[in-house]
């Protein structure tokens, strides 16, 4: 099946919850610095809500570049992550009105772990239908970035009864540890030939030029007619 449907509905998920959470952020009452200081907490829950979403838009984006066909598991594996994608305008709002209390806190590294977990599944259901030698497969290599995020999540909820600010922490450390594009799929994609889906009649090396430098074409040669059959033949060679 076509990717292109599973594609555009994400995204269309993915901006109305962007949307959801925005208009949750209420309007300072009053026109200074200390208005705004009370409104701080749920404008900076909606930052690190924000970033993570959009770090599971990025990796979604880049992980359906890679395959070339679905199955019907992978609708329902999408389905599962955008689900508890769903979940984060409201786990957000509940732990920052109410000032970042434990169980709050835990509840919002629940709904992350667990989406986290949704993702892994899509990315195996997806690897599955695409093959060991695939390019996802060569891409996603062993996926130590995503191991290390469900840990950091779990770790996240156990110390957020202990410390609700270190809870946070750790669900702000995996933010950090995405905030950088991960780009083993685009560098998979584009390949070591920067000259991919060129047309080469010659390809050869000139010495001194670095990468795929290609030896520059003559123009074509004269013609010249020979014998009875009247045969196309060219009288010079391309220039070595």
């Amino acid at each position: 099946m076509s990717k292109t449907r599973l594609e555009a509905f994400s995204d269309g998920v993915i901006a109305i919850l962007i949307t959801i959470m925005v208009l949750e952020l209420r309007t300072p009452h009053g026109t200074t610095w200390a208005a705004l200081r009370e409104d701080l907490p749920v404008l900076l829950a909606y930052v690190l809500s924000f970033i993570l979403i959009g770090i599971y838009w990025n990796n979604h984006h880049h992980m359906l570049a890679a395959v070339t066909r679905i199955s019907g598991m992978t609708l329902w594996a999408n389905q599962h992550l955008l689900f508890w994608l769903s979940l984060i305008p409201v786990a957000t709002a509940w732990m920052s009105e109410n000032h970042f209390p434990p169980i709050p806190v835990a509840a919002y590294g629940v709904v992350l772990l667990a989406a986290s977990l949704a993702y892994s599944v899509l990315q195996a259901t997806l690897l599955r239908t695409e093959g060991d030698r695939s390019v996802l497969a060569a891409a996603i290599g062993t996926d130590v970035k995503g191991r290390a995020s469900s840990l950091m999540y779990g770790l996240g909820i156990g110390l957020s009864f202990a410390n609700r600010w270190a809870g946070i922490a750790a669900y702000v450390a995996v933010a950090l540890m995405w905030f950088i594009p991960d780009r083993r799929v685009e560098r998979t994609l584009s390949g070591p030939d920067e000259d991919r889906g060129r047309i080469r009649l010659n390809r050869r090396y000139l010495p001194g030029l670095p990468g795929n430098a290609l030896r520059r074409q003559q123009p074509w040669p004269p013609i010249a007619w020979s014998g009875r059959t009247r045969r196309r033949r060219a009288t010079t060679s391309l220039h070595r």
